[in-house]
Protein backbone atom coordinates (compact mmCIF):
# COMPACT_ATOMS: atom_id res chain seq x y z
CA UNK A 1 0.00 0.00 0.00
CA UNK A 2 1.17 3.38 -1.04
CA UNK A 3 1.08 6.89 0.96
CA UNK A 4 -2.12 7.31 2.58
CA UNK A 5 -4.64 10.21 0.33
CA UNK A 6 -4.61 13.66 1.64
CA UNK A 7 -8.06 13.78 2.57
CA UNK A 8 -10.45 16.96 3.32
CA UNK A 9 -13.61 16.58 4.73
CA UNK A 10 -16.51 18.86 4.16
CA UNK A 11 -19.54 18.06 6.36
CA UNK A 12 -21.76 19.85 9.14
CA UNK A 13 -23.85 17.11 10.64
CA UNK A 14 -23.37 13.94 13.17
CA UNK A 15 -24.57 11.55 10.61
CA UNK A 16 -20.65 11.88 9.37
CA UNK A 17 -18.97 11.09 13.00
CA UNK A 18 -18.73 7.23 12.58
CA UNK A 19 -17.10 8.40 9.41
CA UNK A 20 -14.88 10.46 10.81
CA UNK A 21 -13.97 8.31 13.87
CA UNK A 22 -12.59 5.52 11.44
CA UNK A 23 -10.49 8.23 9.69
CA UNK A 24 -9.22 9.01 12.89
CA UNK A 25 -8.50 5.26 13.63
CA UNK A 26 -8.41 2.17 11.59
CA UNK A 27 -8.60 4.33 8.72
CA UNK A 28 -5.45 6.42 8.80
CA UNK A 29 -4.11 3.56 6.68
CA UNK A 30 -5.77 4.64 3.61
CA UNK A 31 -5.90 8.66 4.34
CA UNK A 32 -4.87 11.49 6.57
CA UNK A 33 -7.46 13.88 7.37
CA UNK A 34 -5.58 17.03 6.66
CA UNK A 35 -8.31 19.43 6.99
CA UNK A 36 -12.40 20.19 7.70
CA UNK A 37 -14.45 22.39 5.89
CA UNK A 38 -17.43 22.70 8.04
CA UNK A 39 -20.39 25.45 9.17
CA UNK A 40 -20.34 28.72 11.72
CA UNK A 41 -21.50 27.82 15.12
CA UNK A 42 -25.26 28.55 14.89
CA UNK A 43 -27.82 29.13 18.09
CA UNK A 44 -29.12 26.01 19.18
CA UNK A 45 -31.62 24.30 21.52
CA UNK A 46 -34.26 26.02 23.63
CA UNK A 47 -31.76 28.97 25.02
CA UNK A 48 -30.31 29.24 21.40
CA UNK A 49 -26.84 29.88 22.79
CA UNK A 50 -24.41 29.76 20.28
CA UNK A 51 -23.10 26.22 19.98
CA UNK A 52 -20.31 24.06 17.28
CA UNK A 53 -21.96 21.50 15.02
CA UNK A 54 -21.00 18.26 15.90
CA UNK A 55 -18.38 17.79 13.33
CA UNK A 56 -16.63 20.87 14.60
CA UNK A 57 -17.18 19.65 18.50
CA UNK A 58 -15.50 16.25 16.81
CA UNK A 59 -12.88 18.01 15.74
CA UNK A 60 -11.53 19.85 18.67
CA UNK A 61 -8.09 19.09 19.69
CA UNK A 62 -7.85 17.19 16.13
CA UNK A 63 -4.23 18.41 14.37
CA UNK A 64 -6.90 18.91 11.21
CA UNK A 65 -6.48 22.34 10.11
CA UNK A 66 -10.50 23.67 10.83
CA UNK A 67 -12.09 26.22 8.45
CA UNK A 68 -16.11 27.51 9.15
CA UNK A 69 -16.50 29.38 6.49
CA UNK A 70 -20.30 31.24 6.11
CA UNK A 71 -20.41 30.57 2.30
CA UNK A 72 -17.35 28.82 0.47
CA UNK A 73 -16.54 31.30 -1.56
CA UNK A 74 -12.92 32.26 -3.39
CA UNK A 75 -11.60 33.86 -0.28
CA UNK A 76 -11.17 30.23 1.08
CA UNK A 77 -10.18 28.35 -2.00
CA UNK A 78 -5.96 29.48 -1.05
CA UNK A 79 -6.81 27.48 2.30
CA UNK A 80 -8.04 24.43 0.05
CA UNK A 81 -4.99 24.81 -2.11
CA UNK A 82 -2.89 25.32 0.99
CA UNK A 83 -3.98 21.76 1.85
CA UNK A 84 -2.40 19.91 -0.83
CA UNK A 85 -5.54 17.40 -0.96
CA UNK A 86 -5.59 14.08 -2.88
CA UNK A 87 -9.39 13.88 -2.53
CA UNK A 88 -12.06 16.02 -0.72
CA UNK A 89 -15.23 13.89 0.62
CA UNK A 90 -18.58 15.69 1.55
CA UNK A 91 -20.62 14.38 3.78
CA UNK A 92 -24.39 16.20 4.27
CA UNK A 93 -22.07 19.88 4.02
CA UNK A 94 -25.40 22.26 3.18
CA UNK A 95 -23.65 24.47 1.40
CA UNK A 96 -23.31 24.28 -3.06
CA UNK A 97 -19.48 23.86 -4.13
CA UNK A 98 -18.22 26.12 -6.74
CA UNK A 99 -16.42 24.47 -9.80
CA UNK A 100 -12.52 25.59 -8.44
CA UNK A 101 -13.50 23.87 -5.29
CA UNK A 102 -14.71 20.80 -7.03
CA UNK A 103 -11.51 20.36 -8.98
CA UNK A 104 -8.73 21.87 -6.84
CA UNK A 105 -8.26 17.84 -5.16
CA UNK A 106 -5.87 16.33 -6.91
CA UNK A 107 -8.57 13.12 -7.38
CA UNK A 108 -11.18 15.10 -7.05
CA UNK A 109 -14.42 15.64 -5.04
CA UNK A 110 -16.85 12.89 -3.89
CA UNK A 111 -19.83 13.13 -2.54
CA UNK A 112 -21.74 10.64 0.16
CA UNK A 113 -25.37 10.85 -0.83
CA UNK A 114 -28.03 8.82 1.92
CA UNK A 115 -30.03 6.86 -1.64
CA UNK A 116 -30.12 4.33 -3.91
CA UNK A 117 -29.41 6.97 -6.75
CA UNK A 118 -30.96 8.00 -8.77
CA UNK A 119 -33.54 7.69 -6.55
CA UNK A 120 -34.45 10.60 -4.05
CA UNK A 121 -31.81 13.35 -5.32
CA UNK A 122 -31.94 16.47 -3.03
CA UNK A 123 -32.20 17.13 0.60
CA UNK A 124 -34.40 14.76 2.54
CA UNK A 125 -33.17 11.17 0.90
CA UNK A 126 -34.03 9.15 4.18
CA UNK A 127 -36.92 10.78 5.40
CA UNK A 128 -38.41 10.12 1.40
CA UNK A 129 -37.47 6.59 1.32
CA UNK A 130 -39.28 5.83 4.98
CA UNK A 131 -42.18 7.77 3.85
CA UNK A 132 -42.84 5.91 0.62
CA UNK A 133 -42.55 2.49 2.20
CA UNK A 134 -39.43 1.53 0.81
CA UNK A 135 -37.73 -1.98 2.05
CA UNK A 136 -34.47 -0.71 1.31
CA UNK A 137 -32.08 2.42 0.57
CA UNK A 138 -28.51 2.94 1.12
CA UNK A 139 -25.65 5.15 0.86
CA UNK A 140 -23.71 6.06 -2.49
CA UNK A 141 -20.25 7.26 -3.14
CA UNK A 142 -20.52 9.39 -5.92
CA UNK A 143 -18.45 12.50 -7.82
CA UNK A 144 -19.95 16.03 -7.41
CA UNK A 145 -21.21 17.50 -10.47
CA UNK A 146 -22.94 21.13 -10.73
CA UNK A 147 -26.38 19.13 -11.44
CA UNK A 148 -28.15 18.15 -7.73
CA UNK A 149 -27.01 14.93 -7.32
CA UNK A 150 -26.25 13.68 -10.49
CA UNK A 151 -22.61 13.16 -11.21
CA UNK A 152 -21.80 9.39 -11.90
CA UNK A 153 -21.23 6.22 -8.74
CA UNK A 154 -18.59 4.21 -7.80
CA UNK A 155 -20.31 1.93 -5.00
CA UNK A 156 -23.33 1.92 -2.92
CA UNK A 157 -23.39 0.33 0.73
CA UNK A 158 -27.80 -0.95 1.24
CA UNK A 159 -29.37 -0.68 4.37
CA UNK A 160 -32.77 -2.48 5.02
CA UNK A 161 -35.29 -0.31 6.32
CA UNK A 162 -37.72 -2.51 8.58
CA UNK A 163 -41.79 -1.96 8.98
CA UNK A 164 -41.44 -0.11 12.26
CA UNK A 165 -38.25 1.41 11.41
CA UNK A 166 -38.08 5.69 11.74
CA UNK A 167 -35.95 7.49 9.22
CA UNK A 168 -33.57 8.58 12.63
CA UNK A 169 -33.60 4.96 12.80
CA UNK A 170 -32.43 4.45 9.53
CA UNK A 171 -29.97 7.28 9.14
CA UNK A 172 -28.25 6.20 12.26
CA UNK A 173 -27.98 2.47 10.25
CA UNK A 174 -26.64 5.03 7.32
CA UNK A 175 -24.12 6.69 8.99
CA UNK A 176 -22.21 3.36 10.35
CA UNK A 177 -22.71 1.85 6.30
CA UNK A 178 -21.05 4.98 4.98
CA UNK A 179 -17.68 3.34 6.58
CA UNK A 180 -17.08 -0.14 4.77
CA UNK A 181 -18.15 2.12 1.32
CA UNK A 182 -15.32 4.57 1.92
CA UNK A 183 -13.12 1.83 3.26
CA UNK A 184 -13.06 -0.32 0.09
CA UNK A 185 -13.71 3.05 -2.26
CA UNK A 186 -10.26 4.89 -0.75
CA UNK A 187 -7.29 2.05 -2.06
CA UNK A 188 -9.43 1.51 -5.27
CA UNK A 189 -9.05 5.33 -5.81
CA UNK A 190 -6.00 5.64 -4.36
CA UNK A 191 -4.36 3.20 -7.07
CA UNK A 192 -6.70 4.76 -10.24
CA UNK A 193 -9.21 1.39 -9.94
CA UNK A 194 -12.11 3.17 -8.90
CA UNK A 195 -14.54 3.10 -11.47
CA UNK A 196 -17.48 5.24 -11.89
CA UNK A 197 -20.92 4.46 -13.80
CA UNK A 198 -23.49 7.35 -15.24
CA UNK A 199 -26.68 7.79 -13.20
CA UNK A 200 -29.88 7.06 -15.17
CA UNK A 201 -31.42 10.47 -15.44
CA UNK A 202 -34.85 8.94 -16.66
CA UNK A 203 -35.10 6.79 -13.48
CA UNK A 204 -34.13 10.01 -11.42
CA UNK A 205 -36.94 10.96 -7.84
CA UNK A 206 -36.37 14.19 -6.17
CA UNK A 207 -36.91 15.49 -2.62
CA UNK A 208 -36.78 18.72 -1.12
CA UNK A 209 -36.23 20.45 2.08
CA UNK A 210 -38.68 19.65 4.99
CA UNK A 211 -40.58 21.94 7.28
CA UNK A 212 -43.30 21.70 9.71
CA UNK A 213 -45.78 22.47 7.15
CA UNK A 214 -44.95 18.88 6.09
CA UNK A 215 -46.12 17.22 9.29
CA UNK A 216 -49.40 16.59 8.72
CA UNK A 217 -52.13 13.71 8.16
CA UNK A 218 -55.00 13.19 5.56
CA UNK A 219 -56.65 10.53 6.94
CA UNK A 220 -58.49 10.01 3.72
CA UNK A 221 -55.24 8.25 2.72
CA UNK A 222 -54.53 4.47 3.23
CA UNK A 223 -53.61 3.68 6.64
CA UNK A 224 -50.02 2.58 5.59
CA UNK A 225 -49.41 5.31 3.37
CA UNK A 226 -50.24 7.61 6.95
CA UNK A 227 -47.77 5.23 8.98
CA UNK A 228 -44.99 5.86 6.33
CA UNK A 229 -45.49 9.17 6.33
CA UNK A 230 -45.31 9.56 10.42
CA UNK A 231 -42.39 6.94 10.54
CA UNK A 232 -40.61 8.67 7.60
CA UNK A 233 -40.88 12.22 9.15
CA UNK A 234 -39.54 11.34 13.21
CA UNK A 235 -37.68 12.52 14.38
CA UNK A 236 -37.62 16.20 12.25
CA UNK A 237 -39.87 17.22 11.04
CA UNK A 238 -42.38 15.18 13.08
CA UNK A 239 -45.91 14.72 11.87
CA UNK A 240 -48.55 16.29 14.68
CA UNK A 241 -51.93 16.35 15.20
CA UNK A 242 -54.70 17.97 17.11
CA UNK A 243 -56.46 16.66 19.84
CA UNK A 244 -59.39 18.05 22.03
CA UNK A 245 -57.48 21.14 21.42
CA UNK A 246 -54.05 19.93 22.26
CA UNK A 247 -50.65 19.23 19.79
CA UNK A 248 -50.18 15.59 19.82
CA UNK A 249 -46.74 14.84 18.27
CA UNK A 250 -46.66 11.19 16.80
CA UNK A 251 -43.53 8.92 16.25
CA UNK A 252 -44.07 5.66 15.40
CA UNK A 253 -46.73 4.10 13.91
CA UNK A 254 -48.26 1.13 11.30
CA UNK A 255 -51.27 0.07 9.95
CA UNK A 256 -53.51 -3.15 10.06
CA UNK A 257 -55.41 -4.62 7.37
CA UNK A 258 -59.12 -4.61 7.60
CA UNK A 259 -61.95 -1.77 7.80
CA UNK A 260 -62.24 0.31 10.71
CA UNK A 261 -66.11 1.84 11.45
CA UNK A 262 -65.95 5.67 11.22
CA UNK A 263 -65.13 7.96 8.96
CA UNK A 264 -61.39 8.75 8.49
CA UNK A 265 -59.87 10.32 11.20
CA UNK A 266 -62.08 8.92 13.66
CA UNK A 267 -60.72 6.83 16.65
CA UNK A 268 -62.24 3.84 17.00
CA UNK A 269 -60.10 2.33 20.40
CA UNK A 270 -57.30 0.72 21.47
CA UNK A 271 -55.50 -1.92 21.54
CA UNK A 272 -52.02 -3.22 23.61
CA UNK A 273 -49.99 -1.32 20.84
CA UNK A 274 -51.61 1.62 19.75
CA UNK A 275 -54.74 4.00 19.66
CA UNK A 276 -56.38 2.92 16.52
CA UNK A 277 -57.81 5.41 14.09
CA UNK A 278 -59.67 4.65 10.68
CA UNK A 279 -58.03 5.41 7.52
CA UNK A 280 -59.12 5.41 4.20
CA UNK A 281 -58.39 2.08 4.27
CA UNK A 282 -57.53 0.13 6.84
CA UNK A 283 -56.54 1.00 10.28
CA UNK A 284 -53.79 3.20 11.67
CA UNK A 285 -52.27 2.32 14.78
CA UNK A 286 -50.55 4.88 16.89
CA UNK A 287 -47.46 3.25 18.93
CA UNK A 288 -45.67 6.81 20.02
CA UNK A 289 -47.20 10.01 21.52
CA UNK A 290 -46.05 13.41 22.82
CA UNK A 291 -47.79 15.82 24.11
CA UNK A 292 -46.66 19.83 24.16
CA UNK A 293 -43.38 19.52 27.50
CA UNK A 294 -43.63 15.55 27.50
CA UNK A 295 -41.68 12.70 26.68
CA UNK A 296 -42.61 10.44 23.54
CA UNK A 297 -44.21 7.62 25.33
CA UNK A 298 -45.63 4.26 24.21
CA UNK A 299 -49.30 4.85 23.28
CA UNK A 300 -50.58 2.91 26.17
CA UNK A 301 -48.46 5.34 28.79
CA UNK A 302 -49.37 7.85 27.20
CA UNK A 303 -53.15 7.42 26.84
CA UNK A 304 -53.05 6.66 30.93
CA UNK A 305 -52.03 10.12 30.80
CA UNK A 306 -54.02 11.75 28.07
CA UNK A 307 -57.58 9.73 27.91
CA UNK A 308 -58.73 9.77 23.52
CA UNK A 309 -61.73 7.98 23.85
CA UNK A 310 -63.42 6.29 20.97
CA UNK A 311 -65.50 8.39 18.90
CA UNK A 312 -62.86 11.46 19.01
CA UNK A 313 -62.29 13.22 15.21
CA UNK A 314 -58.77 14.09 14.05
CA UNK A 315 -58.99 16.88 11.32
CA UNK A 316 -57.19 16.01 8.26
CA UNK A 317 -54.77 18.36 6.24
CA UNK A 318 -53.76 17.81 2.95
CA UNK A 319 -50.08 16.07 2.71
CA UNK A 320 -47.95 18.15 0.66
CA UNK A 321 -45.52 15.66 -1.47
CA UNK A 322 -42.10 14.84 -0.56
CA UNK A 323 -40.82 13.53 -3.86
CA UNK A 324 -41.31 14.29 -7.43
CA UNK A 325 -40.23 13.13 -10.90
CA UNK A 326 -38.54 16.64 -11.16
CA UNK A 327 -36.70 18.79 -9.61
CA UNK A 328 -39.01 21.25 -6.58
CA UNK A 329 -39.16 25.04 -7.84
CA UNK A 330 -37.75 26.65 -4.94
Amino acid sequence: MGEPLRLVFMGSDAVALPLLDWLAGEGRASATLVGIFTGPDRPSGRGQAVNPNAVKAWAAGRAAALFQPEKLDAAFLPSLAGLRADVALVVAYGQILRDEFIGAPRLGTLNLHASLLPAYRGASPIQAAVAAGDRETGVALMRIIRELDAGPVADVERVPIGPLDTAGDVEARLAAAAVPLVARSLPLLASGQLAFRAQDGARASFCRRLGKADGVLDFSAPAPVLAARINGLHPWPSVSVEVAGSAVKLGLADALAGGAPGAPGTVVGADPDGLLVAAGSGCLRLRRLQRAGGRMLAAPQFLRGFPIPAGTVIASLPMPPLVSPAPFRR
